[in-house]
C-alpha cells in the first residue's frame, strides 16, 4: 500500500477496496521498520494516527468523505500542533507542547488527513543538509547505505515521503528548503506564491521569506496537498486575499494539441557550474518541452547571482529578530544564571546550535546602527531589483525553467565550509526574495543512479500553471520513485 499515490489511495478508499485504518497501519509498520535508519521523524504519533484513521473510515461509511480523508501525512516540526510537541529540531524547544494549532495543520485536519508524526528538519529551518537538527540528520532513502543527505531544511519530510514513511508531507521554504530536498530525493516540492499559505502557528525563521508548501511523489498529489493548505487567513497579516488554489488533482496540459507556451531560460545561469548529468538532463527536458510545442526564449535576471548575498543578509537579520523571543523566561529551555542577563546568556548558549548562533550573530551585526544602511538596506534594494527583473522577464515568457541544484545528493559527512553550504542555495533563493511560485520536479536519474530536479518558476499566483508545466516534465522524465523501488523492499 505504501507505493500508492494520493490519487490512487483516495480511489481505493472511495471504492472500499482498502480502509483508512489499513492504510495507516501500513505506514506505521513502515515507520517501525525504517524510522530509526532514516531518522525522518522527531515525534511519531501512532495513537493519534489510528484515531484519525478511524474517523476517516466512519466518514467513508457515511458518505461524508473529506477531500484528503485517510491520507497519512508527516507534518514538518515547525508547525504548531495542539497537544503534540513542536520542537523546531532545537534543544530550545525540545519539550514545548503548544496549546494551539497552526493554520496549515488545522487545514489538514479539516481535510481529513491522518497525522503520522512530526518530521525532522534543520534547527529552526536553518541549513541545507538537515544536519543542524538537535535530533540528528535524516537520511536519504536513495542508496541508504551511503548515508546521503535528504536535503534541508525539510529533509525529514522528504526522507519520510521518499522512503514510504508518509504518503505526503508539509515543508517550509525560506531559501529553497522544500525544492532542494525534493530534488535530492526524487520528489515534487512546491514553494507557493508568498501569502498563498498561512504562516500563522509556524515557528518563524525569516518572516518575509518563509513559505509553507507541500511535498509529494507526483505533481498531481502536490496539487491536492496545496489545495488543502492554501487560503486567506485573517490571523496572518502577510496572507493574501487572493489566496485561492482549487483542484480535483486532474491538471490540464498547457502544451500539446496546438497549445503554445513561452518558456524562459535564465541567461545568467548559463555560466554557473553544474554537473554533467544535470546539464544533460536539463537539455533533454528542454528538448522535450520544445517538441511539445513550447517556444524557448532566453531571459535575463541581471542581479540573480547577487541573490545569495542578499538572502544571507536579509534572512539572518529577520532570524535575529524572530529568535529574540527565546530567552528562557516564558517558554522553552531555561538555564538558571546569576540574574536575568546571565540566564539569557546561558539559556541561549545551551539552547541554540552552532548554525543558529552564527546566523543570529550575523543578523544582529547587519542590523546595528553602523551596518544597517551599508548591508541590510543594500540587500533590500537588491531584493527589489531581482523582483522587478522577474516581472520584466515574465513579459517575455510565461514560465521559467532552471535547475533545482547543481548536482545529486552528497554524503552527510561531506566536509563543506558554511559558505559552501550556503552556495548550494544558488538556484533557489531568488524566488523567495521575489515571492514567486516555484516547483521542483524530478527530471531524471544521474549516472550514479540518484535523482535530479528541475524548477518551474512563474509570476505571482500562477501556481496552477507552474504545476501544469511540471506535470509535462514529470511525464517526460518518467522516473520510478516508488518507495519499494527506491529502498528495494
Amino acid at each position: 500500500m505504501i507505493d500508492l499515490t494520493i490519487k490512487q489511495a483516495l480511489q481505493k478508499l472511495k471504492s472500499r477496496e482498502i480502509s483508512a485504518t489499513e492504510l495507516t497501519r501500513a505506514y506505521l509498520n513502515r515507520i517501525e521498520q525504517f524510522g530509526k535508519d532514516l531518522n525522518c521523524y522527531i515525534t511519531v504519533t501512532p495513537e493519534r494516527a489510528l484515531a484519525d484513521a478511524t474517523a476517516s473510515d466512519e466518514r467513508y461509511a457515511n458518505g461524508n468523505a473529506l477531500p484528503l480523508d485517510g491520507m497519512p501525512i508527516a507534518m514538518k516540526d515547525l508547525f504548531a500542533t495542539r497537544g503534540i510537541r513542536t520542537t523546531a529540531a532545537s534543544r530550545m524547544l525540545e519539550n514545548f507542547v503548544p496549546e494551539y494549532e497552526s493554520t496549515v495543520s488545522q487545514k489538514f485536519i479539516d481535510a481529513g488527513t491522518v497525522l503520522l508524526g512530526k518530521a525532522n528538519l534543520d534547527e529552526f529551518a536553518m541549513g541545507t543538509f538537515s544536519k543542524t537538527s538537535y535530533f540528528g540528520a535524516p537520511v536519504n532513502p536513495w542508496q541508504i547505505e551511503k548515508h546521503l543527505t535528504a536535503g534541508g531544511s525539510s529533509g525529514g519530510s522528504t526522507s519520510a515521503v521518499a522512503g514510504g514513511l508518509a504518503i505526503a508531507a508539509t515543508g517550509t521554504d525560506t531559501g529553497g528548503s522544500i525544492r532542494f530536498p525534493s530534488a535530492m530525493t526524487g520528489l515534487v516540492g512546491m514553494k507557493p506564491t508568498y501569502g498563498l499559505c498561512s504562516r500563522w502557528g509556524c515557528v518563524a525563521f525569516a518572516s518575509s521569506l518563509d513559505t509553507p508548501g507541500p511535498i509529494a511523489r507526483t505533481v498531481e498529489d502536490t496539487a491536492l496537498m496545496l489545495a488543502a493548505m492554501a487560503g486567506h487567513d485573517s490571523k496572518d497579516s502577510t496572507s493574501s486575499p487572493k489566496a485561492i488554489f482549487e483542484t480535483d488533482g486532474n491538471l490540464q496540459p498547457v502544451l500539446g494539441n496546438g497549445k503554445k507556451l513561452r518558456i524562459g531560460i535564465i541567461k545568467e545561469f548559463n555560466n554557473v557550474k553544474i554537473s554533467d548529468d544535470m546539464k544533460t538532463l536539463f537539455e533533454k527536458r528542454i528538448a522535450d518541452l520544445k517538441s511539445l510545442g513550447a517556444e524557448i526564449v532566453e531571459v535575463s535576471i541581471p542581479n540573480i547571482l547577487d541573490a545569495l548575498a542578499a538572502y544571507y543578509i536579509i534572512a539572518p537579520a529577520e532570524a535575529s529578530s524572530n529568535l529574540a523571543r527565546y530567552d528562557g523566561m516564558r517558554y522553552g529551555l531555561r538555564i538558571e544564571g546569576d540574574g536575568p542577563y546571565d540566564t539569557y546568556k546561558k539559556t541561549r548558549a545551551a539552547g541554540f546550535g552552532e548554525e543558529v548562533q552564527r546566523r543570529m550573530i550575523i543578523g544582529t551585526a547587519v542590523l546595528s546602527s553602523e551596518s544597517y544602511e551599508v548591508y541590510f538596506m543594500q540587500a533590500a534594494r537588491v531584493r527589489r531589483m531581482i523582483a522587478d527583473s522577474f516581472k520584466d522577464a515574465f513579459d517575455k515568457c510565461d514560465l521559467i525553467v532552471c535547475p533545482s541544484s547543481a548536482g545529486t545528493a552528497m554524503p552527510l559527512d561531506s566536509d563543506l565550509t558554511p559558505l559552501e553550504y550556503y552556495a548550494l542555495d544558488l538556484f533557489t533563493v531568488a524566488m523567495n526574495l521575489a515571492g514567486i511560485p516555484a516547483a521542483s520536479v524530478p527530471c531524471g536519474l544521474a549516472t550514479n543512479g540518484l535523482p535530479l530536479g528541475i524548477q518551474v518558476v512563474g509570476p505571482r499566483f500562477s501556481d496552477m500553471r507552474v504545476l501544469q508545466l511540471a506535470k509535462h516534465i514529470e511525464e517526460c522524465a518518467q522516473i520510478d520513485n516508488r518507495p519499494t523501488k527506491i529502498m528495494g523492499k
